[in-house]
Formats: C-alpha cells, sequence, structure tokens
C-alpha cells in the first residue's frame, strides 16, 4: 500500500502481466503481416518490460532490511552539509505548508499519491505520441532507478528522524501511510538516499518537457520543483536526496546517448566501407 486505502499493484501482479504480454508478443510475431500486428507489437514489447522492470522493483523495495546502522548519523552529515551550503532547512519548508491545513493536506497527498500514476500517464503519452523518444527516457528511468536501489545499501535516515529538528509526521496527521515499521513496507524508512520520488518527477518533467514544444509543456515541468519541495516538506528527504536523484538520471541519459551514438557508427562503418570498395 502506498497510503491508506489506495492499493498499486503488486510485484506479483506485474510480474504475471509482464509474462502475459511476452507471450502475446512472441505469439503475434508468428502471426501474419496487419495493422494491428505493426501497432500491437511494440506497444507489448514496452510494456512486458516496463512491467517487469515496476515488478524487480517492488521485489527490491521490499526486502526486509531492518538495520538502521549509521542511518541516524549520515542523516545528521548531510544536514551539517546541507547548512555549509547555504540550502533552506526542510523543517522551514514543513513550518510554511502547516499555517494552513488545507495546504499541508495536498502537500502531504502529492508526495503519497501523485508520483506512480504521473509515471505511468507520462510513459503512456511518450509512447503513443513520441514514440522514438521512448527508448531513451525508458532507459533513463531503468538507470536511475537502479542507481535509487543500489545506493538504498547505504543506510541514511529522513529527516523527520531526526528529533532536534522538530518535525511533524504529515503522514500519522493527515492519512496516506507510505512505511511500515522499520525499513519494512513498500518504502523504506532508512532509504532517503536518493529520493526515488524526485527521480521519477525528473523524469517525467524534462521527459516532457525535452520531447514537445507546446506551451504546457511549461506547466508539467513545475512537476519536478514541487516534487522536491514536498519531499521536504513531508521531512521524508532531504535536498541532497533529491539532487542525487537528478544526478543519477543525467548520468543514465548521458550513458544512453554515449551507447546510441556509438551503436550508430558501428554500423555506419561497413556501410562506408562498402560503397568505398565500389
Amino acid at each position: 500500500m502506498t497510503g491508506d486505502g489506495l492499493p498499486w499493484p503488486s510485484w506479483h501482479h506485474a510480474a504475471i502481466a509482464s509474462a502475459i504480454s511476452a507471450l502475446a508478443w512472441l505469439l503475434l510475431r508468428r502471426a501474419r503481416p496487419t495493422r494491428f500486428r505493426t501497432e500491437a507489437l511494440p506497444a507489448l514489447h514496452e510494456f512486458a518490460l516496463i512491467a517487469g522492470l515496476y515488478s524487480i522493483w517492488r521485489i527490491a523495495r521490499q526486502l526486509p532490511f531492518t538495520h538502521e546502522a549509521g542511518a541516524l548519523d549520515r542523516a545528521r552529515q548531510i544536514d551539517r552539509l546541507q547548512n555549509a551550503l547555504h540550502l533552506p532547512t526542510e523543517i522551514s519548508m514543513q513550518q510554511l505548508v502547516l499555517a494552513d491545513e488545507w495546504l499541508a493536506r495536498l502537500t502531504n497527498g502529492y508526495y503519497a499519491v501523485l508520483h506512480v500514476p504521473g509515471l505511468l500517464l507520462f510513459l503512456v503519452w511518450l509512447f503513443v505520441r513520441h514514440r522514438d523518444r521512448f527508448p531513451h527516457w525508458r532507459n533513463g528511468l531503468a538507470f536511475v532507478t537502479l542507481g535509487c536501489l543500489v545506493i538504498r545499501f547505504v543506510r541514511v535516515a529522513p529527516p523527520r528522524f531526526i528529533e532536534e529538528l522538530g518535525f511533524v509526521d504529515l503522514s500519522d496527521r493527515f492519512g496516506f501511510r507510505v512505511y511500515g515499521s522499520g525499513g519494512e513496507g513498500v518504502s523504506d524508512q532508512f532509504a532517503a538516499m536518493p529520493s526515488i520520488h524526485v527521480a521519477w518527477a525528473a523524469v517525467v518533467a524534462l521527459g516532457i518537457f525535452t520531447s514537445t514544444t507546446s506551451r504546457w509543456r511549461w506547466v508539467f515541468v513545475a512537476h519536478l520543483p514541487l516534487t522536491f519541495f514536498v519531499v521536504a516538506a513531508t521531512g521524508h528527504h532531504w535536498w541532497l536526496d533529491g539532487i542525487v536523484a537528478v544526478a543519477l538520471l543525467w548520468a543514465g541519459l548521458r550513458l544512453d546517448t554515449f551507447f546510441r551514438s556509438r551503436r550508430a557508427r558501428s554500423t555506419r562503418m561497413p556501410a562506408v566501407a562498402e560503397v568505398n570498395a565500389a
């Protein structure tokens, strides 16, 4: 559960959907060419891949890492570093939203609810409207999610766990609980670094901004700074958690561009050689 009464597909549901889609893709490849086959094959392929990746993510996020060794110390180190960098404090963001209950509820709901549906809608939109851009952002998404899961092994507590900062637990006050006890549950209490919320928000916001020239892209790009704000105001993440997540996405996209360019050069070389030989 990602919140009270808000169930998302479990890992085994996603795994079953991935397997069914992969089987349908294999069977459809053997069918005679039709317009439906041409349209359905890439859709089934991508759905099988995304559902499989989602299943792996859910399994990894539910591993019972109940230990918290060093998590609080690392969190305090991050706090000191942010202060040295003169970043605004996360508690000041929370105090701002607590001034109005509706804003606090909206902030808490934005954190708990929006990140998964927003990502799924973005992937569907990108596949339908800008399919040539889809592999690039899908690979960036896979890389940044993998990076977040790997760094998870370095335990870091969220700001709200540092008692001297004085955070209010918005999840307890307004519902939408996203954590189980200790390191269990859909999300891990001690895996604040990096922020998967910011990572996925960056995929959505920057993916839309770079894939379309519509004026609406300026509205959707706001999803990234808004997510930065809500993860800080809820006390679930440090600013640096989000900064590291964006850096991981940048690295993943750069790697994807590099390998695509290298593959394109390797396919051009034989063609050039044949032309020269002729």
